[in-house]
């Protein structure tokens, strides 16, 4: 039982309490009465706007099922007219650019990688916002990225013949990006710096200059024998570093001992579908961690190999430039952050009806808030540059939801008293009305808007929730390959550069969730740039250094410029639904789909519920380790709940799958001394509950949304393991 503590119109859980009153809101230029007055106006006025939106999703929903269930033979002019008719298709406005200004560079220009990351997780974040430079040798070394063949394994000690396999990756890289006049950084011997050029010398004893002089950008140490030099290629800049004594750089010809590549140009720091936050504790402990990042004095303590290590984030970097002046680069990854979206209600605070407040409400003023003390310049670091807040706002439906946004933000800033698009947003697109109408959702934020993105677990859960009733669905793997998931990744970009995106915001895809698996990441995600995408999230800081190198290789600028001639819209390739219109999966097929739904789920689930662990890398059923969150369950669960409803599986099935799957589970945690067995009592396992409820009532779930059903169980197994403990 919580003892709220009274204010305004207000009632608020001690901790959170506290917290604004102690560490948020001293030195933001707020006053308590003020702001929690404002706070308590904000949240009045905003809540039944909110519920009334909520309200039309399901509304919509209904008569999208009665559709369906009436028009068995699908005619697919019919549908489209109706959609228009019930308000779900929208009438597309005027063509228009948006108009954001006081962007940074790294989101209006530079094009380059991605990170999201759980802010709970104070290690994590650090280690994020850090990722803006990174090892070139050690993301080589320590990955399948370099191939184990002719003997160059992983092994414990240094292995020289790996290490000679990094190093000619490394030259390659070099040649790549800042080629020689009739020369290879492979023959380098030395490099230096004359007459403010790149000098290289070869091991023929001649000097090389580079192609184009203007790469060069600065320097470390002396001009005749630096010990790092900067450059820059796409608007990416990477560093040399030479050390003649370290132990790889007095093996190198040219003692290098590593490239620093500039990576993770960005970072969203998510209090979303990575997290796991239930209640004031949890939402405090995510907000402390992001004030400390918005500060620049976020630190944490912890043991690895026996030792204890300290991290806190790294400071700018400075150099010299070829003509005796300084340059000084950021030595952290420009942070978003990402709230929650309109569905979900927190108890952290009610409202004067005794109500819970809607917790997006409550996440963009407390984000807010906090991020003003950077601003404000309250502690060794600023975030942005230009004086902005960088905000991601997911799941919502439609222009009239993103519409509700800008009017929450222009409230929180006055409430905070901000200039007005002080709060930039990111509108992310993974809903199927917002793709739909996505030059519509743009228009409603266009003066503060710097991201859209695709994201393919949560926008085809949206899928298959919104026409359930069509029919059973594809295969998932059958899923990236379909019309309507082509056309939407297609749609995204041309809208994006049709609406001046270009030099101006993010155009975003979505994420590799093999982590382990960086050869073929650095294979395949090159494709993201090649579509026009000038941002795509990587699940790693080594995957963000790997993933930089294909900026180097593809000019994103240019492939965008190619992409704005072929505009067109695609709404009717994203109209085609995916169902099997004649099903004729074997037994054996249909068996294989549901043990890899039920592997995602419980793996997932089991750690959610239970750790309140809200990212984790998770085995699927080929024993491939996946970057989870919560959009794979919403995949996972819509998909098997729907062929239980069109009956391609039986209720019986679906129960030994999960249970089948959930010994599978726990023979893969065995080794954590923390956690509980599911098949020891499915009955009272809460995880295993929260798995079979996500399945046997995910046709229920608004928009087929997990929150509802991982946020009861969490608090009810918090409950009952500190009643344990």
């Amino acid at each position: 039982m919580i003892n709220y503590v009274k204010k305004a119109n207000l009632q608020v859980a001690p901790i959170l309490y506290d917290f604004i009153n102690e560490e948020a809101l001293p030195k933001s230029g707020l006053d308590q009465e003020s702001f929690w007055s404002g706070f308590s106006n904000l949240v009045h006025d905003l809540t039944p706007k909110n519920k009334e939106l909520l309200a039309k999703r399901e509304e919509i929903q209904n008569k999208i099922n009665e559709w369906h269930l009436s028009n068995k033979n699908f005619d697919a002019i019919k549908y489209k007219a109706f959609l228009e008719d019930i308000g779900y298709l929208e009438p597309e406005v005027d063509d228009f650019y948006i108009t954001s200004q006081a962007v940074d560079e790294e989101v209006a220009f530079q094009a380059g990688p991605q990170l999201v990351v759980p802010v709970n997780n104070g290690r994590y974040a650090i280690n994020a916002a850090n990722a803006r430079w990174g090892s070139l040798y050690d993301a080589l070394y320590g990955t399948d990225a370099i191939s184990e063949e002719g003997g160059a394994i992983v092994s414990e000690g240094y292995n020289p013949l790996r290490g000679e396999k990094v190093i000619e990756f490394a030259r390659g890289f070099l040649d790549q990006t800042i080629p020689l006049v009739d020369a290879t950084h492979k023959d380098a011997v030395n490099y230096s710096i004359e007459e403010g050029k790149l000098s290289v010398t070869l091991n023929n004893g001649e000097k090389a200059s580079l192609k184009d002089e203007e790469k060069l950008v600065g320097y470390k140490g002396q001009l005749e024998n630096p010990s790092a030099v900067l450059l820059k290629n796409n608007k990416l800049h990477f560093e040399i570093q030479v050390d003649r004594s370290h132990p790889i750089g007095k093996t190198d010809d040219a003692g290098v001992k590593d490239i620093l590549i500039e990576a993770a140009l960005t970072t969203i720091m998510d209090c979303e579908d990575s997290v796991t936050a239930v209640d004031a504790e949890d939402k405090v402990l995510v907000y402390r961690n992001w004030l400390g990042l918005m500060k620049g004095d976020l630190s944490i303590e912890f043991i690895k190999n026996n030792k204890k290590l300290k991290r806190t984030l790294n400071p700018d970097r400075s150099y010299s430039t070829p003509n005796g002046e300084e340059v000084t680069l950021p030595g952290r990854s420009l942070m978003f952050v990402r709230n929650v979206g309109h569905l979900m209600s927190n108890n952290s605070i009610l409202d004067q009806n005794g109500d819970e407040i809607q917790e997006g409400i409550l996440d963009s003023v407390m984000t807010s808030l906090l991020a003003k003390h950077s601003l404000l310049a309250n502690g060794p670091f600023q975030n942005s540059s230009k004086g902005s807040v960088y905000i991601v706002k997911p799941k919502m439906h439609g222009s009239a939801e993103v519409s509700f946004a800008n009017q929450l933000f222009d409230r929180v800033e006055d409430l905070l008293q901000l200039d007005r698009n002080t709060l930039k947003i990111g509108v992310m697109d993974e809903e199927r009305r917002t793709s739909l109408n996505l030059k519509n959702c743009i228009r409603e934020v266009k003066d503060r808007v710097v991201f859209i993105n695709t994201g393919f677990l949560d926008r085809t859960g949206d899928e298959m929730h919104t026409s359930m009733e069509a029919g059973p669905m594809i295969r998932k793997n059958e899923m990236k390959s379909s019309k309507w998931l082509q056309g939407y990744e297609k749609s995204n970009v041309y809208t994006g550069l049709a609406t001046g995106f270009q030099g101006h915001a993010q155009i975003g895809k979505g994420m590799w969730a093999m982590p382990d698996l960086m050869a073929d990441m650095l294979e395949q995600k090159v494709g993201h740039l090649q579509a026009g995408a000038n941002t795509a999230w990587v699940p790693s800081p080594t995957a963000a250094i790997l993933h930089a190198l294909h900026y180097h290789q593809v000019d994103v600028t240019n492939r965008q410029m190619e992409l704005q001639k072929e505009i067109k819209d695609l709404r009717d390739d994203i109209l085609t639904i995916p169902i099997e219109q004649n099903p004729k999966w074997s037994a054996e097929e249909i068996q294989h789909e549901l043990d890899n739904n039920a592997q995602g789920i419980l793996g997932y689930v089991v750690r959610w519920v239970e750790h309140g662990i809200g990212c984790s890398k998770v085995p699927d059923i080929n024993n491939v380790a996946l970057m989870e969150d919560r959009a794979t369950l919403r995949i996972s669960s819509q998909h098997m709940a729907n062929w239980l409803h069109h009956g391609i599986c039986t209720e019986e099935q679906v129960v030994e799958t999960l249970q089948r799957l959930a010994k599978v589970v726990d023979e893969q945690n065995a080794g954590d001394a923390g956690y509980l067995p599911m098949a020891r009592d499915y009955e009272n396992s809460v995880a295993f509950q929260a798995a079979y409820e996500l399945v046997f009532q995910g046709y229920e779930q608004p928009s087929g949304y997990t929150e509802p059903i991982l946020h009861r169980r969490r608090l009810e197994a918090k409950v009952k393991f500190a009643v344990k403990q």
